[in-house]
């Protein structure tokens, strides 16, 4: 019996944790959360998930940022590769981008911020799986 890989859900939206959780369980993720950026820090510490979806802004507009730069600072190579995918809304709300428009949507190594996605909220759940299988999948062949 193989073991369910492990996300970590950062954000201090309770009821998106939720329904999140709710979606990836039922696709057979195991599902930790934190609600906000220094919970976030020790979760990944000691947890070690596969996955971190996290939050851009909770509650400060940088927070989500200052989490990636601290866990991708770090020396241990697990700190600087686990897949990150960042939830924001700010899309929504701003015509501000974190990402550049492109075809195939993929990043270059060391462009922009180091994370392997970008879903913006309202999240489908459709989409949110469909990211994460891809981000766990590539994050299987460079391991």
């Amino acid at each position: 019996m193989t073991t369910a890989e492990k996300i970590l859900l950062v954000d201090d939206d309770v009821d998106l944790v939720e329904t999140l959780r709710t979606v990836l369980e039922a696709a057979g993720y195991r599902v930790v959360a934190a609600h906000d950026a220094e919970q976030g820090y020790a979760q990944v510490g000691a947890e070690r998930p596969d996955l971190i979806l996290l939050d851009v802004m909770m509650p400060a507009a940088t927070e989500g940022f200052r989490l990636i730069w601290q866990l991708r600072n770090r020396p241990e190579q697990y700190f600087r590769t686990v897949p990150i995918i960042m939830l924001t809304a700010i899309h929504e709300r701003t015509g501000l981008r974190f990402y550049p428009e492109s075809v195939d949507g993929a990043f270059k190594e060391g462009e922009h911020v180091p994370v392997q996605d970008f879903l913006d909220k309202p999240v489908e759940p459709a989409l949110l799986l469909e990211k994460v299988r891809a981000a766990l999948t590539a994050a299987w062949r460079k391991g």
